[in-house]
């Protein structure tokens, strides 16, 4: 029996999962955190990377590895291969003003950008991290010999960091720096010239399912990708389907065989790990809208969703507009979070349970209606997160999403994409290996035909402008 291991480098820690190359079956795994922050020392990732893979009993019968990882972290390596400063995570928000201006200085603005790398620049991207480095701190801007991202990183020194020419990423990854095509499978550097000032070797990018590199002991390494990419594949996210992430934020995914670029920036134009594409759009308020509201109404997560399935669809006209933290989708970072339509006699913790998951979920719909517009096609959406393993979003998802709702059994997907990816390397084959899975452990439910998904999607649409066009 060959064993592959996968790695989830994320923000908040290290997880790593052993499975059975051809079932996928989980032989054991382990775990570590990371330091809070926006900005680590990358040697961090790396300690943890080390304590994760004892906790998981070692690797020296492993076959193959890949590591998955937070998107859009800036590592800057000098000539040597030291880092030059504590990496910038994609949460870290200095560069917005160095956005703006990037998106002013390429002619075309915003569209001109969507063209070229499926992206508009936010902070969250790389590219507009190195602009900030080469504004903010020059110096370190000049000791930039090499730029890559913190799943790169992590691959590099598993292969014993030899030079900055073996570095290597993946495509997934790749399209999320905002100097790489998806359309043409190539890197920008006039772009990555634009926001630096200069062009530094940036990693080779790998094919889905090649061996990328060897560590020290031989043993192949994959490609990695990032971290929603590893989702996708860990899922087995075909065409037509889409990945719904319910955590602290809201993560809509969407695979495609054909890239897509929108202007507005609301959807980024991502590649995927299997030689697709994987268009996604982001939701600030997902799962805390529950907490906020289980919180108020003193309950457990548990109590709050046999509450709003108590209440009848619609919570008797209350609604909720979940912006508690302004809105990524649609992109108003100052709006506030409302409830609507409060009467006396629908003002009852069942019916604020119930708009609270419903307004939540409106805000993932959004979401999903960004990428549908783009003209990728939506016929299933996979729930994942913890905010899935409510049993009411579970069942009013189909109603508010409008298509097939499938719930996955909880999981370490990201890990568990890595390992399938290193799984597909080891094998050599065109395809990743097909796992199984119990059909029975997955829940699915099926939007009815009456009407009410339509009803509520309107009512909470009209809320919602109505707080997006309040003057503040």
């Amino acid at each position: 029996m060959a064993l592959v291991a996968g790695v989830d480098s994320s923000t908040q820690s290290c997880k790593v999962v052993v499975r059975d190359a051809e079932t996928g079956r989980l032989v054991r795994s382990g775990s570590a955190p990371h330091p809070p922050g926006t900005e680590v020392d990358p040697a961090h990732w790396w300690t943890a990377l080390t304590s994760a893979v004892d906790a998981a009993g070692g690797l020296d019968d492993v076959a193959a590895v890949s590591v998955a990882g937070q998107q859009h972290g800036m590592v800057c390596l000098d000539e040597d291969g030291a880092v030059v400063r504590d990496a910038l995570l994609w949460n870290d928000l200095r560069s917005a003003p160095d956005a703006a201006d990037l998106i002013a200085e390429l002619p075309g603005g915003a569209p001109a950008w969507a063209t070229a790398t499926g992206l508009v620049p936010v902070a969250s991207f790389t590219v507009t991290k190195l602009r900030w480095l080469a504004r903010a701190e020059p110096r370190n801007a000049e000791r930039t010999a090499a730029v890559c991202l913190p799943h790169d990183w992590l691959t590099w020194r598993l292969a014993g960091a030899r030079g900055l020419d073996a570095l290597v990423t993946d495509r997934g990854d790749a399209s999320g720096t905002g100097y790489w095509s998806p359309t043409d499978e190539a890197y920008r550097p006039d772009l990555l010239e634009l926001a630096l000032g200069a062009r530094p070797r940036l990693p080779t990018v790998a094919a889905p399912g090649a061996v990328a590199a060897e560590t020290a002991a031989g043993v192949p390494l994959g490609a990695g990708t990032g971290d929603n990419a590893a989702a996708a594949l860990a899922l087995d996210a075909r065409p037509g389907d889409v990945v719904v992430s319910i955590g602290t934020s809201g993560v809509i995914s969407a695979v495609t065989r054909t890239p897509v670029a929108d202007p507005s920036g609301l959807v980024a134009g991502f590649a995927d790990a299997a030689g697709g594409y994987l268009p996604l759009t982001a939701t600030l308020n997902a799962a805390r809208i529950l907490d906020a509201i289980a919180g108020l109404l003193r309950v457990s997560h548990a109590e709050l969703g046999a509450l709003a399935l108590a209440a009848p669809p619609g919570a008797q006209g209350l609604v909720l507009v979940p912006y508690f933290e302004g809105e990524r989708t649609p992109n108003r970072p100052d709006a506030t979070g409302a409830v609507h339509g409060a009467r006396l006699d629908n003002m009852t913790p069942q019916n604020l349970a119930r708009a609270a998951v419903e307004g939540m979920l409106c805000g993932l719909a959004d979401g999903l209606t960004a990428v549908r517009d783009l003209g990728v096609d939506v016929q299933r959406t996979l729930l994942i997160g913890g905010g899935a393993r409510s049993a009411a979003v579970q069942t009013i998802a189909a109603e508010i999403l409008g298509v097939p709702v499938s719930v996955p059994p909880a999981g370490e997907y990201v890990a568990d994409g890595a390992a399938r990816q290193a799984a597909w390397a080891l094998s050599g084959a065109d395809d990743p290996p097909r796992w199984t899975t119990d059909p029975a452990a997955e829940v699915r439910r099926e939007p009815s035909t009456d009407g009410t998904g339509p009803q509520i999607r309107e009512r909470y649409l009209a809320a919602r402008d109505l707080v997006l066009n309040r003057r503040s």
